[in-house]
């Protein structure tokens, strides 16, 4: 579980930055106050947190050839691989349904789509798909995902819906979803789930491209500053064909539409060529420590925070006596929850609305960067 000297720094500070944008829009203060661009778009169109879920996904894809590529080439057993990606998919789904779960568990509604559930399919089939195929039928592949998505989105009828419904309840993504998993979906989102089963075949689309981006990355026939060219041109077309895509296939995050897939996707390629022209061939890397902290142990951060957030939510069970011990209680001498009482007492009392949940969440991504930093000091990276 020591660092790995090799890692690509701008990787993980991209990573990082994904990470802490999820702990950020994830953890206000109140539900009730948030800026909308850590609000996720109502339906069509999208935010900047419509950003954040598919930049980690093409994150989990461009490093799978950096972590597999130099073990093919020193001829490690692709047996061993696929055992790799298979244990670690599984470990990650799981974590996902203990999120899903925690702190009740109740198996009649427990939600069995999720974010890391999502990250463990994508991960998953992307891993088989690199370590059998080439590059150029990983491309393939991903164009087929995104064509037959649009195709089956628009074209498929089903029963008391019309062709091409694209809406919350309508589009056969939710019908499915609904079928499917019954009671186990998002609660909030009632009649669709925002993690989906036919809408991960635009996820998987997205870390496929991910692949091709960690491909380009580790190719040696190409300069440091020709890499970072293809990555901004690659970037721009992807954008183009993303807004071109719009008018038929809305720009939608819950869907994860195609047009979303190449929109999102020259955003991150984007973004992953400045970072790494700036951190891994500049060599501007004294802001980046924050970041790479978060990064190098986003699963982890990701889970922690997720159980913390649930814990400081209740007000009932060991959490409900621990409150009482610390005489966090509501006007009626009932025990309050941690985080309803930490936040009305240290940021609503003296900020406004939404400046006051905004500083919730910072001081909980501070407080995180705390704790993650004690394991980074220590050179420790849990390995998932």
């Amino acid at each position: 579980m020591s660092n790995d000297s090799n890692r690509l720094v701008s990787l993980d500070v991209f990573r990082g930055l994904t990470i802490a944008g999820m702990v950020l829009v994830n953890n206000p203060g109140t539900w009730a106050h948030i800026y909308w661009p850590l609000e996720h778009a109502e339906w069509n169109g999208w935010t900047p947190t419509d950003l954040i879920f598919p930049f980690f996904l093409f994150i989990v894809g461009v490093a799978i050839p950096l972590a597999f590529g130099k073990r093919i080439e020193r001829g490690d057993a692709r047996r061993s691989l696929f055992i790799k990606v298979a244990y670690r998919s599984a470990i990650i789904f799981l974590l996902g349904e203990f999120l899903a779960g925690f702190p009740y568990f109740h198996l009649s509604t427990i939600r069995i789509p999720g974010v890391l559930q999502r990250i463990a399919v994508c991960y998953f089939f992307a891993g088989i798909i690199y370590l059998t195929t080439r590059p150029r039928t990983t491309a393939i592949i991903s164009l087929a995902l995104l064509v037959t998505y649009f195709v089956v989105m628009k074209h498929v009828h089903w029963n008391g819906y019309y062709v091409g419904d694209l809406s919350k309840e309508g589009s056969l993504a939710s019908i499915i979803d609904r079928k499917v998993f019954g009671p186990h979906i998002w609660k909030q989102g009632i009649v669709y789930d925002p993690e989906g089963l036919l809408s991960t075949m635009g996820a998987l689309a997205t870390t496929l491209l991910g692949i091709l981006t960690g491909n380009l990355i580790r190719a040696k026939d190409k300069t440091p500053i020709e890499k970072v060219a293809y990555m901004f041109i690659a970037g721009i077309v992807c954008m183009i064909i993303g807004w071109s895509w719009n008018p038929w296939f809305p720009i939608n995050k819950s869907l994860w539409t195609s047009s979303y897939v190449f929109f999102t996707a020259g955003l991150a390629l984007q973004f992953l060529a400045l970072c790494y022209w700036l951190i891994d061939i500049k060599g501007y890397k004294a802001w980046t420590k924050p970041f790479v902290i978060f990064g190098v142990n986003a699963i982890v951060l990701f889970v922690g925070t997720g159980v913390m957030a649930r814990l400081m939510s209740m007000s009932s069970g060991f959490m409900g006596k621990f409150s009482s011990l610390l005489h966090i209680t509501k006007p009626d001498g009932s025990p309050q929850a941690l985080q309803p009482f930490i936040y009305n007492h240290l940021f609503a009392s003296w900020l406004s609305d939404n400046n006051a949940s905004l500083a919730f969440a910072i001081s909980f991504i501070l407080l995180w960067l705390f704790l993650m930093w004690l394991l980074f000091r220590k050179n420790v990276i849990i390995k998932i």
